[in-house]
């Protein structure tokens, strides 16, 4: 049962990140506009590509179970500025400030999960686990 909530949670976190990165992609343009807005002006295309590699290729990893622990970096690369840059809810109005003050404290368990995921083994179900336990056959070898 373990190893099926492992890969479950695994699946379902790795979601969020794979979702951004293709949003991004299909949202360029209203996604610089938007990094503009909070006054991210410098090299917008670069940050955002640097972004949406990082969100896809540990988004990947995390959900093939191989190497999560690299995954798991390379979305805190991403996710910790982008929560204290989006979410800043003590520069924000105070009606704003209570949603804001959620989102900045979901983005922070989301954190916590990553850095779950980059100690803890891939488990049973996952790309490391079935390299490590396939056979080359003599003839390969």
């Amino acid at each position: 049962m373990k190893d099926v909530v492992d890969l479950l949670g695994r699946i379902l976190l790795s979601f969020i990140f794979i979702y951004e990165a293709i949003d991004s992609i299909l949202y360029f343009k209203k996604t610089t506009n938007l990094m503009t807005e909070y006054g991210i002006t410098f090299q917008q295309d670069l940050l955002l590509i640097g972004g949406v590699f990082l969100l896809l290729a540990g988004g990947t990893l995390l959900l093939i179970g191989y190497r999560i622990g690299l995954g798991a970096m390379l979305l805190m690369i991403y996710w910790i500025p982008v929560t204290f840059i989006v979410h800043s809810f003590w520069n924000d109005a105070l009606p704003a400030r209570r949603l804001e003050s959620i989102l900045f404290m979901k983005n922070i368990a989301i954190l916590g999960g990553l850095m779950f995921m980059a100690v803890n083994t891939s488990g049973k179900y996952s790309i490391k686990t079935l390299l490590a336990n396939t056979r080359v056959p003599k003839r390969f070898r």
